[in-house]
């Protein structure tokens, strides 16, 4: 299961002119179910995106998860996070899950999630439908390091993949 999460000061779905969901500052979450995703893959998602740290506490920046911050939650579907792009220009979708029994994993995660949080906190599009997302993306963000220098970073935006733990640079 493959998740970008976006920090967001505001976001919706539209589908077919009438917005379906919508959220102020919180995580929009976009979700790609593989043909080999099992449970254990949603409770690692529910759980990881409840919890990374990606807002401030007082100004002390990576210290709150969306759960911990009381924060809003967007999920939208999206089979094409599973594309494999390295052959070909084509990208190929043989990984993602099959309609019907990712319709029924999806479900199955966002009502975890409800469990996991409050459920009217949390939103999403519409599985299958032809979705616009709107996302105003939260680039507000400064690290410091000590009186040296400070950073200016822009939108948060990170990956998460249940099968993968570590990155290769």
């Amino acid at each position: 299961m493959r998740a970008v999460i976006q920090r967001v000061t505001k976001a919706s779905v539209t589908v077919d002119n009438r917005i379906v969901g919508s959220i102020q500052k919180g995580l929009c979450v976009l979700l790609g179910i593989a043909t080999d995703d099992t449970e254990k893959d949603i409770d690692y998602m529910v759980n990881k995106i409840l919890n990374i740290r990606v807002f401030d506490d007082n100004g002390v920046m990576w210290k709150k998860g969306v759960k911990d911050a009381g924060l809003e939650l967007l999920c939208v579907s999206q089979f094409t996070l599973q594309a494999n792009t390295v052959k070909g220009n084509k990208p190929d979708f043989h990984r993602a899950m099959k309609s019907e029994q990712a319709k029924a994993m999806y479900s199955q995660f966002l009502d975890k999630l409800g469990k996991a949080y409050d459920p009217a906190k949390i939103q999403d599009g519409e599985f299958g439908a032809m979705m616009t997302v709107d996302i105003s993306n939260d680039g507000k963000t400064a690290m410091n390091y000590g009186n040296a220098f400070t950073f200016l970073l822009g939108p948060v935006t990170l990956q998460l993949d249940s099968r993968k733990f570590t990155y290769d640079s």
